[in-house]
């Protein structure tokens, strides 16, 4: 059953990511970035070169005059192959990557996610080995999966009987484990989307961001001090069902007036598709392509979720608002309109040190976060990281 990590593997985890991204660090280095004290990294560093996820070699000797002592000793972290899996509402979408994150190859599909979990988990395992065969890999040595609904921590299971009605009950990490033969480390798809825009996208520039996930669903995750932030039992960011006053557009949960049954991709291309008549609803034109009237219905949709956004950003003073999903990536006229309303409703001074953007990884993120996860969980213990 997923447990939160304690301090010690917290440490362990910061430890290996600037070993990973420094390739190739003394411990006098992990001081210096870290901030910890020399002590605490030479006990994570104990760990980790005895659980064989790091390697210790010595420097070039020190040439004359540059003072006595031994060489210096730089760290490089081991590990193989990873995998991520990005189930979306209607996609799915899996790649492998390299023990530094850089992708080899992927493949995605169209389906119903939502309804059919056994088909998707299975399709993944499907994609994942042939990407395995396809690439001569043996073996992955971590499986990272976003899953587009909430999961208790506690209990590893999908909770919403009507977000996910094929999911519920359901634990993705012993089922997807079973399926590809590879321990599997399952979140929130807009968590990880927080993590591949704080790992390699926008949220590299931000301590305290708020991600938000606009797509066939409404989706947030928080990072705080750099850090995701689950909440008490993993389910922190379900503003896709934050009720709307004067609304009654009926919501898959059985409510009316949800944020996602009035913003959601659908909720949009269906206003759109009026002004369109004729055209099919997967042919109606967005972004770039998309007309004068388009353009208001997405700006007007955006200043919809981004009131709701100022709430969360009077609340937890993030220094940015991500917007990404296929509403934010793509869209300018979709994030302006977030941002107009952050700027109107949300405290002024919050508001002047906001920056809102979308999201630099676009559509990707989820599955960027996947693999960057994945790549920091090598060599570390099972568990939540």
């Amino acid at each position: 059953m997923p447990t939160t990590p304690s301090p010690r593997e917290r440490t362990r985890e910061e430890l290996l990511r600037l070993i990973r991204a420094g390739g190739g660090v003394t411990r006098a280095d992990l001081t210096r970035l870290s901030g910890l004290s020399r002590s605490a990294v030479n006990a994570a560093v104990a760990s980790l070169l005895a659980d064989q996820a790091v390697t210790e070699s010595d420097t070039a000797p020190k040439g004359p005059g540059t003072g006595s002592g031994r060489p210096g000793t730089r760290l490089r972290a081991n590990g193989g192959p990873v995998a991520g899996i990005d189930f979306g509402h209607n996609h799915l979408h899996v790649a492998i990557a390299d023990t530094t994150g850089a992708v080899l190859g992927d493949r995605r599909v169209e389906m119903d996610v939502d309804l059919a979990a056994e088909e998707a988990m299975d399709a993944a395992a499907d994609l994942l080995a042939g990407l395995r065969r396809e690439h001569g890999l043996e073996e992955i040595e971590a499986v990272v999966a976003g899953i587009p609904g909430p999961i208790d921590i506690r209990s590893g299971l999908v909770q919403s009987p009507t977000i996910l009605s094929g999911w519920v009950g359901r634990s993705p990490v012993q089922e997807l484990g079973r399926r590809v033969g590879v321990p599997v480390h399952v979140e929130n798809d807009a968590a990880l989307g927080a993590m591949g825009e704080l790992y390699a996208g926008t949220g590299r520039d931000h301590r305290d961001f708020l991600y938000v996930k606009a797509a066939h669903g409404i989706g947030a995750s928080l990072v705080l001090d750099g850090r995701l932030y689950r909440g008490g039992t993993g389910l922190a960011g379900e503003i896709g069902h934050t009720n709307l006053a004067g609304r009654s557009e009926l919501c898959r949960c059985g409510n009316r007036g949800c944020l996602e049954a009035v913003v959601s991709m659908t909720s949009v291309l269906e206003q759109v598709a009026h002004t369109h008549p004729g055209v099919p609803l997967e042919e109606v034109p967005l972004g770039d392509a998309a007309d004068a009237v388009t353009r208001r219905i997405l700006q007007e949709s955006g200043r919809v979720l981004g009131h709701a956004v100022s709430d969360l950003c009077n609340l937890v003073n993030p220094t940015a608002v991500i917007v990404g999903g296929d509403l934010g990536s793509g869209n300018p006229c979709f994030v302006q309109g977030v941002e107009e309303a952050v700027r109107r409703y949300a405290l002024p001074a919050m508001a002047d040190a906001l920056v809102v953007a979308p999201a630099a990884l676009g559509t990707l993120a989820e599955l960027r976060g996947a693999i960057e996860l994945a790549v920091r969980r090598t060599g570390l213990p099972a568990g939540p990281k």
